[in-house]
């Protein structure tokens, strides 16, 4: 099969995927010796996922450059969104432990100390409206959840979350649910409490009642935002 040919087969499977809308969001696509490049906008979190699981689902694409990025609901600066990532990871319970600091025009400047023996540490870079975090955490919850709450920013059109987990842990189904779960309860506007969560090999799946489509909409969202989820199966049904 030609470049084209496996380019035309990408554009014919995201055609039929209901979440991505290449007439309102066209993307720029490339292949060359089994890379495929995907580069544009998006219009949120599934559309993009949706996007990468199409391409990388055809024959003879065996990596993917992601240059997909999201509408951001509010255009900011680096600047602006790297602070507004900073004041919402120290603001986060959880990560109160963490030493936090930012990278400036090249140069890091702390945020915060986190103590005589801070539980890992946490830095904030943003290039282009994408947001790149490093350092370590103890836990993959805790790298998922600081992850999410990068993309919750409104600025944000990308998280790329390099946080590593030290010491190192297995990761696993129940650690995946139980970072979907985290976040859930964390979004003022869904109620967790009515939501089950469960995940088979990374997709998760979404059971319960929802006062509405736009929260049910929401916790699929959320869903998609925590690092390593590969699908969403939102069942979630909307109280009458």
């Amino acid at each position: 099969m030609s470049n084209q040919q496996t380019i035309n087969t990408v554009l014919a499977a995201l055609e039929r995927e209901p979440s991505v809308n290449l007439h309102t969001y066209p993307l720029r696509l490339d292949f060359s010796e089994g890379v495929l490049t995907l580069e544009g906008e998006v219009e949120d979190i599934a559309a993009k996922k949706r996007t990468l699981l199409a391409g990388a689902g055809v024959a003879g694409v065996d990596r993917i450059v992601d240059r997909i990025r999201l509408t951001p609901a509010e255009r900011m600066q680096d600047g602006e969104i790297r602070d507004h990532v900073c004041n919402t990871l120290q603001a986060e319970s959880l990560l109160s432990s963490c030493a936090l600091s930012s990278i400036a025009k090249g140069k890091p400047e702390t945020v915060r100390a986190g103590g005589p023996e801070p539980d890992g540490s946490i830095e904030v870079e943003v290039r282009d409206g994408v947001v790149i975090l490093n350092g370590t955490v103890t836990s993959h919850s805790h790298k998922r959840l600081a992850g999410v709450l990068a993309w919750w920013v409104p600025g944000s059109t990308d998280v790329v979350n390099g946080i590593e987990i030290d010491p190192p842990e297995d990761d696993s189904a129940d650690e995946l649910v139980d970072a979907v779960r985290l976040v859930l309860e964390k979004d003022p506007f869904v109620n967790a409490s009515q939501i089950r969560v469960t995940c088979d090999n990374y997709i998760v799946v979404l059971e319960g009642l929802v006062k509405n489509d736009v929260q049910r909409k929401m916790a699929e969202a959320d869903a998609w935002y925590v690092f390593q989820v590969d699908g969403v199966v939102n069942l979630l049904e909307v109280e009458e």
